[in-house]
């Protein structure tokens, strides 16, 4: 099975593809998403500028398009976004990340720019759950102030570390996305990011949760690590690979389930995979209506 990593930072260091390819395959992961530096927005002292930041994704996955995917950092704010935007889709970006750091993603201009995303067709991954900045700013990214993003037509979004510590109201506003998407196909459509995030002790609760919720999420969950390009650990991701391993045997996750975990959902959400199916909606509460080895047929 090949396995995408969809959450690793370019930080602002030497591209080497060749040698991230490597680490990654020591570590049985096959490609991934490379998100850009931080943007400059509000004088960030590791920021760098928007064509610094392009230039930055598209030398990490140059000569490597079918394994390695350039994620362009933005922030709503800053000058020239929506016409950079474009330009970033037009050289090849694949997706967008977001962290809202000092602006709630319900603010008009925030708006603005994920549905001018949404219109080219292109993803966004968003940071969401408790900061590790040193400053206090988690009240921007907890995953309820999400809800408005239902009213941006054709969006794909992921929520990144499925909230932690708020994982449960992740599952819930997934609940509510899903409901939606399958009253309306063209609504926002929401993706689940397990890169930890999640302490270790924590990680049979979310995935047992995810899994066994009875939501409709075998195609909506993505695998990542939050590793740097640059020095890549192998033995961090193994770690994890294996402990979530262990997890999703003891749950009954099949190898189709996880083909779609560690491969399938992630081209799909990045656009190079088709949709093949139709979301089952949310059961009333109480009511399992899907579980791992349950098909979409028995549910309906």
């Amino acid at each position: 099975m090949k396995r995408f990593d969809m959450h690793i930072h370019a930080a602002n260091a030497p591209a080497d593809p060749e040698g991230l390819l490597a680490r990654m395959e020591a570590a049985g992961i096959y490609g991934g998403c490379i998100f850009s530096n931080h943007p400059n927005h509000n004088t960030d002292p590791i920021g760098t500028s928007f064509d610094e930041r392009l230039q930055e994704v598209l030398d990490w996955t140059r000569g490597y398009e079918d394994r390695l995917f350039p994620v362009m950092r933005i922030h709503p704010y800053e000058d020239g976004i929506l016409e950079n935007i474009h330009k970033a889709v037009e050289l090849g970006a694949k997706a967008f990340k977001i962290i809202c750091l000092d602006f709630y993603v319900y603010e008009d201009q925030s708006m603005k720019v994920l549905s001018e995303i949404a219109s080219l067709g292109k993803p966004v991954f968003f940071h969401s759950g408790i900061l590790w900045s040193g400053t206090p700013n988690s009240q921007y990214s907890q995953p309820l102030t999400f809800e408005p993003l239902l009213d941006i037509p054709g969006l794909r979004f992921s929520m990144g570390h499925c909230s932690w510590p708020w994982h449960d109201d992740c599952i819930a506003l997934y609940g509510k996305f899903l409901h939606a998407l399958t009253v309306d196909p063209n609504r926002a459509e929401m993706f689940f990011d397990i890169t930890p995030g999640t302490p270790l002790i924590y990680r049979e609760e979310l995935l047992t949760k995810l899994y066994t919720v009875g939501y409709d999420v075998p195609d909506n969950i993505m695998f990542g690590t939050d590793a740097t390009a640059h020095r890549y650990n192998a033995d961090w991701t193994a770690k994890w690979l294996k402990a979530d391993g262990e997890i999703l045997d003891r749950l009954g996750v099949d190898d189709t389930l996880k083909q779609k975990l560690y491969h399938d959902n992630v081209l799909r959400f990045l656009g190079l995979k088709e949709k093949d199916f139709t979301h089952v909606c949310p059961a009333c509460d109480g009511f399992v209506s899907w579980a791992p080895g349950v098909s979409r047929d028995d549910c309906r």
